[in-house]
């Protein structure tokens, strides 16, 4: 039987794999995936305690009210990505300060 604690060490697992993509990658689009992997930690401990408490399913609805942020989030940065890629020509975030002015 699946019990809360292998819901949780996936989501941990998830969660260092985004933290790890993050902080070391200088690509972009390799940021924005390690950033969705951290959401989509979130997303499966808010699922999972809601499965597993007797509340009902306020933990899915915080789900769902995460991945519409992540979608406007995607599209942002995408945005910014592509804006950063038509002025510079790369999308290595060590020349993104190039957008301050």
């Amino acid at each position: 039987m699946i019990t809360l604690q292998h819901y949780l060490l996936v989501s941990a697992a998830l969660f260092s794999l985004g933290i790890l993509g993050v902080l070391t990658r200088k690509n972009a689009v390799n940021v924005l995936m390690g950033i969705e992997l951290i959401l989509n930690s979130a997303n499966l401990n808010l699922v999972a305690f809601s499965r597993y408490s007797s509340k009902g399913i306020d933990g899915q609805m915080f789900a769902i009210f995460v991945i519409v942020v992540a979608a406007a989030e995607v599209a942002v940065a995408l945005a910014i990505v592509l804006t950063m890629y038509r002025l510079l020509k790369t999308v290595n975030l060590d020349q993104a300060d190039v957008l301050k002015r």
